[in-house]
């Protein structure tokens, strides 16, 4: 008997536009695989069209950078999406999701606590961009002259919701769908945001540099947003044909998180040098013409659903990995509940998103390594995997190890977390590093740092599968 994750359909399913997916993590047969890797253009591109880009290039500058040397973090961040794009290779030789390709590093076993605190990471951003999304719309609405109670920001909340869970809940053709034809709107919305905000640019270098911790806070904010992607890119690649050109679709990955996320943080570096982006949405529509602020809070809410959509979908699949024999439907459900349930809280109860942003920036002490071991494994595996292997959790598999835990993964992810804990500059937490090191925060140095220990713990164990 065939558990729920290598279980096939007793019948061949199709993967379309408004109908519910019914594959979860199991394998994608060949005879359903379609597309091609420009769809993965679109998926990087619409879902990176967000605000919080703007706010990233702000905060570079908070940190002391001049306009170039901001827009230099910026484009520099902009080329992780490489590691992004690359990532997906797996999802194509294999038809299942990253977080299912990652036991290959850690075992069956060793994959469930990186894979459980990647879920609340998928939540917590998911809430988070609901927040903004509904404030957004709200202040819409007030605009148009409904302003006071509860009940302009339970519209607003009840439409943001309702727009991320129906996307999300269709799956994976919807979703596709949905990140492109938004991103046709987006881009042309974002792009008149872009130029009536960075002419204005003060381009002046400022009278002091920003110092080793400006810099470093600046990369690690830029970084950060790429590498929370990390256990995702396969989940949207799994569908593609096996003969879809690799290069193709790492080019394409990245070539869409780039663009997007590089204009919309150079409009953000731009902006701070005009005004206050203590308040980010404030701040920038403080900088446009009356007639395009109704158009910017409809943008927001509309970056704030494309993002979220990718990670609510991914944290459905996420729940399977852990071994929560549900559908992928109802496993979604779930993630949607606690998003609206937090999303209340946050919004009717109390203000804690702030907080819940520094406990989100914390774990890139775990996902900057996470994100080192599994990419070097993916390179010595050269994105060669035993996918039924892959699919057993029990005894026997060839990614078993040492009782489902491989010792090689889980020692490089703790040396690697070790590094980024004691070098960790956040509002939770300050490694004991980091003022020897003049305040230089090189929390996502724990990548290639766990990366080499892998590599250099792994040589005999981490091989690529025969190809048939």
């Amino acid at each position: 008997m065939l558990d729920h994750e290598t279980a096939a359909p007793l019948t061949a399913t199709k993967d379309e536009v408004f109908q519910v997916e019914e594959h979860g993590i199991d394998p994608i047969p060949d005879a359903e695989r379609h597309g091609s890797a420009k769809d993965v253009f679109w998926v990087w591109f619409g879902s990176n069209l967000t605000f919080t880009y703007v706010i990233n290039g702000a905060l570079a500058v908070a940190f002391g950078l001049s306009f170039w040397q901001a827009t230099a973090v910026v484009v520099l961040g902009g080329l992780a999406f490489l590691a992004i794009g690359a990532a997906g290779l797996g999802g194509v030789r294999t038809g299942t999701a990253t977080l299912v390709l990652s036991r290959a590093a850690f075992g069956p076993r060793g994959n469930r606590p990186a894979g459980a605190l990647n879920w609340v990471v998928s939540i917590g951003y998911t809430v988070v961009n609901t927040v903004v999304g509904t404030l957004a719309l709200e202040a819409f609405l007030a605009a148009l002259g409904w302003s006071g109670g509860a009940a302009p920001r339970a519209l607003a909340l009840a439409v943001t919701l309702a727009l991320t869970f129906a996307i999300s809940f269709w799956g994976h053709a919807t979703v596709q769908f949905a990140e492109r034809w938004m991103a046709y709107v987006l881009a042309v919305g974002f792009g008149v945001l872009v130029v009536l905000l960075v002419p204005g640019a003060d381009t002046s270098a400022p009278a002091t540099g920003p110092g080793a911790a400006g810099w470093s806070l600046a990369f690690v904010v830029m970084l950060a947003g790429p590498f929370s992607y990390l256990p995702m890119p396969a989940d949207y690649t799994r569908y593609l044909p096996r003969t879809t050109s690799l290069r193709a679709v790492t080019v394409s990955g990245a070539l869409g998180g780039f663009l997007s996320s590089v204009a919309l943080g150079v409009a953000g570096v731009a902006a701070a040098t005009q005004t206050d982006m203590t308040d980010a949405v404030a701040g920038a529509e403080s900088l446009l013409p009356g007639w395009f602020r109704p158009v910017f809070l409809a943008l927001v809410l509309g970056g704030s659903v494309t993002n979220s959509v990718i990670t609510l979908y991914s944290s459905g699949l996420n729940l399977q990995v852990l071994g929560i024999p549900w559908s992928r439907a109802r496993a979604l459900a779930v993630s949607a509940a606690v998003t609206a349930a937090g999303s209340l809280g946050a919004l009717f109860l109390t203000d804690f998103t702030t907080s819940l942003l520094s406990f989100l920036s914390l774990l890139i002490i775990v996902f900057a390594p996470w994100g080192g071991v599994f990419l070097a494994d993916m390179v010595l595996r050269r994105c060669r995997y035993d996918s039924d292997a892959l699919h057993r959790t029990d005894p026997g598999g060839a990614y078993w190890y040492r009782s489902g835990w491989h010792p090689a993964g889980v020692a490089a992810l703790l040396a690697g977390g070790l590094f980024a804990a004691l070098t960790c500059d956040s509002a939770l937490w300050t490694g004991p590093l980091v003022a020897p090191l003049g305040g230089a925060d090189l929390t996502l140095l724990g990548a290639p740092v766990a990366a080499l220990v892998y590599v250099l713990l792994s040589r005999r164990t981490a091989i690529p599968h025969p190809t048939p």
